[in-house]
Parts: structure tokens; C-alpha cells; sequence
């Protein structure tokens, strides 16, 4: 990564090349077209022209689920699930036991939608995830969070939390028989992973059903040992992590030197789309905290995708705050 400093942000001062987060063109289709952009001379690369919708669905595995972009985790209201569900987000991660307590509101929200309508459970994907990395515990835990929420009647998806090349190994098996037996109504495996390597191991030889990593302003590596890498479709789909947690609240900006009105301040949903922006992510998964973080993801999505300069410069913020040796505040 090259140094970043003020030098870097500069030059997105408003009205000099920033365009505090423009309307880009949503144009109708799949989102993608092939185009050269800073790729080699004559290769095409995969260009994005709008963002995915939370109406939009995608085929996750060959068992018949399908899933909206959008997976949402943890909430600060339970009312926040209804919100998104009545929004068309189908598709929801919760964990069977590391973070557990942050998922209460989550838990509840579920519940209190199929409580409501029992209907829509077939209509949504519940995907839960497990840390422990012993095969002999990648099976209980799932069947806890359905105990602990009796109205979901069972996972569409089980997913091995925090995974690495190291581990994996150990942990897909015992996923996979879990998939071929239907355990607990589950027709798909995937992972969260924290290695890349990892990650394109198992999305190249199709392990797994979907892939999730952590790809961010701040962590952007995937866009040099990733996604060049990637084989053609289709593969497994690949979903980001953690994608706001490179957010920088106004307050921080303004010790970095760059405050309003002076310099553009991105939002939560600006890193959402800079995460997006990559045409190899087909989906995140994230939090929003209030039904209104609900209606401003939605709206915030037709601005489209950033343009490079806009892409450059929350990669120069992050790196300029990461510089400073202080953490930068995160959401999602």
C-alpha cells in the first residue's frame, strides 16, 4: 500500500473533484458491462453501473434459495427487521454462540416477524453461523439458535465463522455432510473467512455455497490478491464483511484535517457502495441500527456506484486515519 497523506485528499476538496457522493447513473440490467478501466490495455474488465437492490435475489447454491444482496446481522431495534423485510431483504446471519449477546435484537426481530406472519418463513433465508473451530463443535450450536428462537423451525444455510487456510480443512467435512443430510432444513454451507487465500481456495474449487470476507476502505486487499483472481462465473457467491468499518465519523474528520464543509464526509452507505463498486462482490452482509438506517440504505443505493475518484479518496481518508495510529470509529 503506498503512503497516504494530506497530499492524497487534497484534491477532493468540494468542488474540486468530489462530488459528495453524485447520483451516478442506475442504469437498468444486471449492474455490469464490460469496459477497460484501469486494467491492461485491450482487456476488458468488468464495469458496475448500478448497484444491486434489496428487491433483487440471487441464486445461493443449487438447492433453490434465493437471496436478496443485502444480509442483514445485527440491528439496535427489533422492529429494524420488519423494516427490512417489508423493504424486500430476505436474507439474515445470525450467530449460534461468539457475539451472541449483540444478537438479541436480532433474535427478537425474527421472532416477532414470524410470529406475526408465519407465511413469510418460507419466504426468507436465515443463515446461521458458528465460530469454534473443532469439527466435533460445528454441529450443537446450530441446533441451539433454533431452540433459542423455536419460530424459525430451521437454518437455510450454515456457515463456519472466522475461517482460515489453516482450519478449514477441518471444519468443511462435517458442513458438508450437514448439507447432504438436510440438518436442521439446511440447503447451503458457506463460510465467513478472515484469509484470502482461504477464501479464493474454496470460491475456486466451489467448497462452498457463499464466501464471506472483509473488503473495505481499509482493508482493500482483496482488489490486488482477489478478485484479479477469480475465475469466471459462476461460482459461489461472495458476499463482503465488516464493509462500514472503515467509517470515519465528521469529528474525526475534522482532526484529520478535512472537515465540512471543506472536504466530503461519506456516510455509512458510502462505504457500502465503495464495497459494492467491485463487480466481483455480489452481496454484503450489514447492520443497520433503526428502520430509518433501513430507508436510507434503499435510497442511498441509487446513487450508484462511486467513481474512482470518489473510491480513491475513502481509500486515502482510511489510510490517512490508519496512519495516525488511532482507530477509526465503525458501524456495519
Amino acid at each position: 500500500m503506498r503512503a497516504h497523506g494530506r497530499c492524497d485528499v487534497d484534491a477532493h476538496r468540494m468542488g474540486n473533484g468530489s462530488s459528495n457522493g453524485r447520483a451516478g447513473a442506475a442504469h437498468e440490467g444486471n449492474g455490469h458491462e464490460a469496459r477497460s478501466r484501469n486494467g491492461a490495455p485491450g482487456k476488458p474488465r468488468l464495469q458496475r453501473w448500478r448497484l444491486p437492490r434489496v428487491t433483487d435475489r440471487l441464486a445461493l447454491g443449487s438447492r433453490g434459495l434465493r437471496v436478496s444482496p443485502f444480509c442483514l446481522g445485527m440491528v439496535g431495534e427489533p422492529s429494524t427487521i420488519q423494516a427490512a423485510y417489508d423493504a424486500g431483504i430476505n436474507f439474515f446471519f445470525v450467530t449460534t454462540d461468539m457475539h451472541w449477546p449483540l444478537y438479541e435484537a436480532t433474535r427478537r426481530g425474527l421472532a416477532d416477524l414470524l410470529t406475526r406472519d408465519p407465511g413469510a418463513r418460507d419466504k426468507i433465508v436465515v443463515a446461521g453461523v458458528c465460530y469454534p473451530t473443532q469439527p466435533q463443535f460445528c454441529t450443537a450450536p446450530f441446533a441451539e439458535l433454533v431452540n433459542a428462537v423455536p419460530e424459525l423451525g430451521r437454518l437455510d444455510v450454515l456457515l463456519a465463522g472466522g475461517a482460515y487456510q489453516a482450519e478449514f480443512a477441518n471444519r468443511l467435512p462435517v458442513l458438508v455432510d450437514h448439507r447432504r443430510r438436510r440438518f436442521l432444513g439446511s440447503r447451503a454451507i458457506g463460510a465467513a473467512f478472515h484469509d484470502r487465500s482461504a477464501a479464493r481456495q474454496a470460491i475456486d474449487g466451489g467448497l462452498v455455497d457463499i464466501a464471506g470476507l472483509r473488503y473495505n476502505a481499509d482493508h482493500a486487499g482483496a482488489r490486488l490478491d482477489l478478485f484479479p483472481r477469480l475465475g469466471d462465473r459462476p461460482h459461489p457467491l461472495l458476499f463482503g464483511l465488516q464493509s462500514a468499518s472503515s467509517w470515519v465519523s465528521p469529528a474525526r474528520m475534522t482532526e484529520l484535517g478535512l472537515p465540512a464543509p471543506g472536504y466530503w464526509q461519506p456516510t455509512v452507505t458510502d462505504h457500502y457502495r465503495f464495497s459494492l463498486t467491485a463487480p466481483q462482490m455480489d452481496g454484503l452482509v450489514v447492520t443497520l441500527q433503526t428502520p430509518r438506517d433501513v430507508s436510507a440504505l434503499v435510497a442511498d443505493l441509487e446513487k450508484g456506484p462511486l467513481d474512482e475518484q470518489e473510491e480513491k479518496y475513502l481509500l486515502d481518508v482510511a489510510g490517512l486515519a490508519r496512519a495516525t495510529g488511532n482507530r477509526v470509529a465503525a458501524q456495519g
